[in-house]
């Protein structure tokens, strides 16, 4: 069932071009900013739309209940209120699992998936109880303290020797985002189930990205998700692709930009093809 998503969320055209467009969905704890190098780097004539997902940079909160099903509800109406009847959806990390809901939800608008830092299955119990305790913190300390550490986790180890420009940057984002916002997406992932199903019911093409050094969601998550997204084409990989980028931690497309850029452009390519 469709929650009645009420906020229309903000987005922001990082990449002008025509056609089917490239929609980016950022992160946790972060907002569309995330997109903007690797957006930038994207081959001429793809035009990529950045939505800040519910309680994140200029997105409100619309008082729904924590949810990733109401996370894609508002992006796929947003979009469609936009204009837009389907489109490339790519999701990193949080927005992977928000990216998977709209195929789940609203598959007609799902022309092709990228999946970026990301992974279909649902937290450990473990995971879950820290998410919960993380929104205690934000509700109760009216502040971001509670993730300011993440940084130096979503990088990967040559970032943290090479790029440690990225720190501040990194820094920045986290600290522009709300207690509220916080609190309101880690209950929402705390809650989602495993889609690995629904990546074996897709049947357009599937790009999934992840940095060599992710500690986060590593390799064997992405590696999972490929053997998923080739299901519906038989043994072979199908129309499932898997880029590993050396290097990069969870935060690929901030790492490392120009390989993720060009990931999504031969996705682009892939899917307007299969359209």
């Amino acid at each position: 069932m469709t929650s009645q998503a009420t906020a229309r969320l903000a987005t922001f055209t990082l990449h002008d071009g025509g056609g089917l467009p490239l929609v980016l969905l950022h992160g946790f704890p972060l907002d569309h900013r995330m997109w903007a190098a690797c957006a930038e780097c994207l081959p001429p004539g793809i035009r990529a739309i950045a939505v800040d997902l519910p309680g994140a940079g200029h997105s409100d909160l619309d008082g729904y209940p924590p949810s990733i099903e109401h996370a894609a509800d508002s992006v796929y109406r947003t979009m469609v209120e936009a204009g837009e009847g389907n489109a490339v959806v790519v999701g990193h990390s949080m927005g992977g699992y928000v990216a998977l809901a709209l195929a789940e939800r609203h598959p007609g608008f799902v022309a092709g998936l990228g999946l970026v830092d990301t992974k279909s299955t649902a937290d450990t119990e473990e995971a879950r109880a820290k998410r919960l305790r993380i929104a205690a913190a934000a509700d109760a300390s009216q502040t971001v303290d509670a993730v300011l550490s993440m940084p130096a986790a979503l990088v990967g180890a040559t970032s943290t020797e090479r790029r440690r420009h990225l720190f501040p940057v990194l820094d920045s984002w986290i600290r522009a985002q709300s207690p509220a916002g916080v609190a309101w997406a880690q209950r929402a992932m705390a809650s989602r189930p495993d889609r690995t199903a629904v990546l074996k019911r897709f049947d357009a093409p599937v790009a999934v990205v992840v940095g060599a050094e992710d500690a986060i969601t590593p390799l064997a998550d992405a590696e999972h998700m490929v053997r998923a997204a080739a299901a519906p084409f038989g043994l072979s990989a199908g129309d499932a692709a898997l880029t590993l980028v050396p290097g990069a931690g969870h935060m690929s497309m901030v790492e490392d930009p120009q390989a993720v850029a060009a990931a999504l452009g031969l996705l682009h390519i892939q899917v307007v093809a299969h359209h």
